[in-house]
């Protein structure tokens, strides 16, 4: 890391890319700084630390220049509506396309692949006034929990660089909480938001299951996938849901209503890190002394593979199949892995799965007539070193797949929306919390995790400190 690299801001005053979009929004109103500030700011810190967080994949300075000049504009006309995210600095993962633009989708294959038009979520986003500071590393193909594939390093955790930011929104995770972006758009098909958010120490919102309806694009997951943000506080994840979804979402406390909260420690009776169970349920304390109603009860996550594996898999072997024989050299290990089992997959098993689909989202909804909010971990471990996914948890032997992270997936395959809140730091590294409701139940999330973040108070200046810059001399 450099020891001085050209700043406005000094560590004491926080750079603006730690602030929060409403902070932006007033600042940028009032005339203490400029959206091209700012962006000159993303750009030196990003000159600076993305060689050591390989968060970024690409940069797009041409583009961001031209979306922040005309940001300024749109401020200094006290007649224009300013729109949503006006001005403030958001990375895309590369799984949606961005015109002008390498869109690799993290594969190696498509590493010169220059895409001419935007996805509609990019679409939806420039027109906010958002600007576009980079595409962010994924897996390939968005097929796994950590953020590896064959174009670049690892990404890497702000909080640690020798240890994985989650995954598939790696980059995007780590974009944020080392201030190389306000905000972040994440995909998540089986936790792909949520883990890199609790992993990171950020907030993270998985929406309901086609809330956000979007065409075209990379289709992978495709049964089981939401597009959402990856923000430092719940208000930035609101302004954004809202841009996302075309839907307002008013702010109100919960404070003096009684919440129905489904806590379970160990879904599944999956192994935690004792340190990860105390700090969650700490969480979970807290949230009854706010007034809402815990019930400790055993969630019915059983049989969520049954339609997760084989839909995945078959539609990765529908997309992709051909890349067995096209170009298998480029492809990462699990990619061949799924692509090999996809090819074994039967339009019977693929028939099967979509009837176990129905049967398991239907068993939620049926759950949720109960309780108003699931409360689990996110993850079972913190943030572990690259490419050493535990096998042990708590002494008890897990699987290389799902054993840091068996506690998302199965909101994914039932629809609901889930959120990961940061609850707490162990060792150094932060914890998530996960609080799953209703289908469309976005409102009610955001207000419960906005009491829930006064009261967690959860501290970041760890890793504010280890990425902020000195000013030169």
């Amino acid at each position: 890391m450099p020891e001085k690299t050209k700043s406005f801001f000094s560590v004491e005053n926080a750079s603006p890319l730690f602030w929060s979009i409403t902070r932006l929004n007033k600042a940028y109103r009032s005339g203490d700084i400029s959206p091209v500030e700012v962006l000159e700011e993303f750009m030196n810190r990003t000159d600076a630390f993305n060689p050591s967080l390989n968060a970024y994949l690409e940069r797009l300075d041409e583009v961001a220049i031209q979306q922040a000049k005309e940001a300024e504009k749109i401020f200094r006309n006290p007649t224009t509506v300013i729109p949503l995210l006006c001005g403030i600095p958001i990375s895309i993962k590369d799984t949606f396309e961005l015109a002008g633009s390498v869109t690799t989708y993290g594969s190696a294959f498509f590493r010169g692949n220059h895409t001419a038009k935007d996805h509609d979520l990019v679409r939806c986003l420039r027109a906010s006034g958002a600007v576009f500071t980079g595409k962010t590393n994924t897996p390939e193909f968005a097929q796994s929990a950590t953020t590896e594939n064959r174009l670049a390093d690892d990404a890497r955790n702000p909080w640690d660089i020798s240890r994985t930011p989650g995954g598939s929104s790696g980059g995007a995770a780590a974009s944020v909480a080392a201030g190389l972006a306000t905000a972040a758009i994440g995909a998540d098909g089986g936790g792909s938001i949520r883990i890199p958010a609790s992993f990171t120490g950020l907030f993270g919102f998985k929406p309901t299951y086609g809330l956000c309806r979007y065409k075209k694009g990379l289709k992978a997951m495709s049964d089981f996938i939401a597009p959402g943000p990856l923000t430092r506080c719940v208000g930035d994840a609101r302004i954004i849901l809202e841009v996302l979804t075309d839907c307002r979402y008013s702010h109100q406390s919960l404070n003096d209503k009684r919440l129905r909260v489904a806590w379970c420690p160990l879904p599944g009776k999956n192994p935690v890190d004792p340190q990860v169970a105390k700090l969650v349920e700490e969480a979970v304390e807290k949230m009854a002394l706010l007034g809402h109603e815990i019930n400790e009860i055993e969630i019915p996550l059983e049989g969520w593979n049954k339609a997760f594996d084989t839909l995945v898999l078959s539609e990765e072997y529908r997309e992709r199949g051909y890349l067995l024989k096209k170009a298998p050299q480029l492809l990462t290990d699990y990619e061949l892995k799924s692509l090999e089992a996809g090819h074994k997959i039967t339009a019977e098993n693929v028939e099967n799965a979509r009837k176990a689909h129905r049967e398991y989202r239907q068993k939620f909804q049926e759950f949720f007539n109960n309780f108003d909010v699931i409360v689990a971990p996110v993850t079972a471990t913190t943030a572990f070193p690259i490419g050493q996914r535990p096998l042990k948890i708590d002494g008890q032997e897990v699987k290389w797949l799902w054993g840091a992270f068996p506690f998302t997936a199965p909101f994914n395959v039932s629809g609901n929306p889930a959120v990961s809140i940061p609850c707490g730091i162990s060792e150094c590294l932060p914890v998530g919390l996960q609080l799953v409701g209703r289908w469309n139940a976005e409102e009610l999330l955001l207000n419960l995790c906005e009491d829930l973040e006064e009261a967690l108070a959860f501290d970041d200046r760890l890793v504010r400190q280890k990425w902020s810059q000195k000013s030169e001399e």
